[in-house]
C-alpha cells in the first residue's frame, strides 16, 4: 500500500452509521472511509468522539437571499457557513443563480441543486422565480430538470390578492402533465406549499415530495403515507408565520388567519404525518428568509412532533442521504463525517457544537 497524499485519520469512540449500527473505530485512508486498520507504518492522526454521517440541510438555497440572487462570492459563503455547522450535503431547493460551479470545489459541501423556481407572475417573492403561465410550465418543468441535479421545485401556492388568502397556482391537468414531464428527464418534483388545496393537487398530479406541507390534514396524511410522498417541514422557518400574518393583517385578514392556524398547529400536523409512516427530511429553508447554518435548531425542533433523537438526527443524516442517493457511513465511502464530543442522541443540542468535520477526508477547523 503506497502512502496516502494526507495523514490517516483514526476514528475513534463511536462511530455511528444508522440507528442500530456503532462501530467503535474506523479510519479515512485517501479520503475514503474503511473500518479495516491500515498499516501501521503510516502516519495517524486521531479523531476521537461521536461520529455521524455528514449531516444533510434538505430545503435550503444557496446563492439566494431575500433580495433575490446574490454572487458567486457570497454563495461561497452561504456553503462555508453550512460546511462549519457540519451539513456537508445540500439539497437546494431553488435558487435563480447556477451554482454548478460548486461542484467542482473539494472544500465546499456536496450539493443537489433543483435550479430555479417555478411560479406564476406575481405569485411569490420577486426575483426568486421563473414567472410564467399555465401553459409555459411542461416547456419550462423539462429545462429546469435538465439544468439541475435531478430536481424541479415549483411554487404550489401563494397568496392571491382577488381571494385574499393562499390559492393554488396551478391546474391539476397541467400540473399532471409537467410532473410527468420531470420524471421523463429523470427529476423528481417537490413544491413549496402552505395551505390545504394545493397537496391535494400536488399528490393528485404524481409530486414526490412538498416543502413546508403546514396544510396537511388527516385526507392528504392518507394520501402523502400511501403514495410515498415525502415532506421537508422545514420547521424554523415556519416560525416567521407569526410575523408574515401581521405583515397582511390590514389588507388581507383572511390570509393572516389562515398562517397563524397553520403555525399553531404546526407541530400536531407533522406528528400526524410521522405516525403515519410519511417520509420526513430536515431542512432549514436558509437562504431566503433565514440565515445558512442553521440544521442543528431544525433537528432540534423535529422533537417536538413527536421524533426521538435518534429520528430526528435520521432525518438529517442516513435516512437523507439515502433519499438523495449519497452514502453514509459504509466501507469506501467518501468519508464525509462530523465528529462531536458529547452524543447527540441523549441531547440533539450537541449537533450545533462539531468538534471537527471532515469533508471528502479532509479536515476542516476544530
Amino acid at each position: 500500500m503506497s502512502a496516502p497524499a494526507q495523514p490517516v485519520l483514526h476514528l475513534t469512540g463511536q462511530v455511528i452509521c444508522g440507528p442500530e449500527e456503532v462501530h467503535p473505530e474506523a479510519w479515512v485512508v485517501d479520503g475514503h472511509l474503511t473500518f479495516e486498520r491500515p498499516p501501521a507504518s503510516l502516519e495517524v492522526e486521531r479523531l476521537e468522539g461521536y461520529v455521524l454521517p455528514g449531516l444533510v440541510d434538505a430545503h435550503c438555497h444557496v446563492g439566494l437571499e431575500a433580495e433575490g440572487g446574490v454572487t458567486p462570492e457570497r454563495a461561497e459563503e452561504h456553503a462555508v457557513t453550512d460546511r462549519e455547522a457540519g451539513a456537508l450535503l445540500l439539497r437546494d431547493a431553488g435558487s435563480p443563480v447556477d451554482t454548478s460551479w460548486i461542484h467542482d470545489r473539494e472544500d465546499l459541501p456536496r450539493l443537489v441543486r433543483a435550479g430555479r423556481h417555478i411560479a406564476r407572475p406575481k405569485r411569490y417573492i420577486r426575483n426568486f422565480a421563473h414567472e410564467i403561465e399555465p401553459d409555459q410550465l411542461v416547456e419550462y418543468v423539462r429545462a429546469e430538470a435538465r439544468a439541475g441535479d435531478g430536481w424541479v421545485k415549483l411554487v404550489g401556492d401563494w397568496i392571491d390578492r382577488e381571494v385574499g388568502d393562499l390559492r393554488p397556482l396551478w391546474p391539476v391537468e397541467v400540473l399532471t402533465e409537467a410532473i410527468a414531464a420531470a420524471h421523463e428527464e429523470g427529476a423528481r418534483v417537490t413544491a413549496h406549499c402552505f395551505a390545504e388545496q394545493s397537496l391535494l393537487d400536488f399528490a393528485a398530479a404524481g409530486t414526490d415530495c412538498i416543502e413546508h406541507a403546514t396544510g396537511l390534514t388527516e385526507e392528504t396524511v392518507r394520501i402523502f403515507a400511501e403514495q410515498d410522498i415525502a415532506i421537508v417541514p422545514t420547521l424554523v422557518n415556519i416560525e416567521n408565520f407569526p410575523a408574515f400574518a401581521e405583515a397582511g393583517q390590514a389588507k388581507f385578514p383572511a390570509y393572516a388567519a389562515h398562517m397563524r392556524d397553520l403555525y399553531a398547529r404546526r407541530f400536531e400536523t407533522v406528528g400526524l404525518a410521522r405516525e403515519a409512516g410519511v417520509r420526513i427530511y430536515a431542512g432549514t429553508d436558509a437562504g431566503g428568509q433565514l440565515p445558512h447554518g442553521l440544521i442543528a435548531r431544525e433537528v432540534e425542533a423535529m422533537l417536538q412532533v413527536g421524533m426521538t433523537p435518534t429520528e430526528a438526527i435520521g432525518a438529517a443524516t442516513w435516512e437523507a442521504r439515502e433519499w438523495l442517493g449519497h452514502e453514509g457511513l459504509t466501507e469506501g465511502a467518501s468519508a464525509d463525517v462530523v465528529v462531536y464530543t458529547d452524543d447527540p442522541r441523549r441531547d440533539v443540542r450537541a449537533l450545533a457544537a462539531p468538534a471537527h468535520v471532515v469533508l471528502r477526508g479532509v479536515r476542516h477547523g476544530g
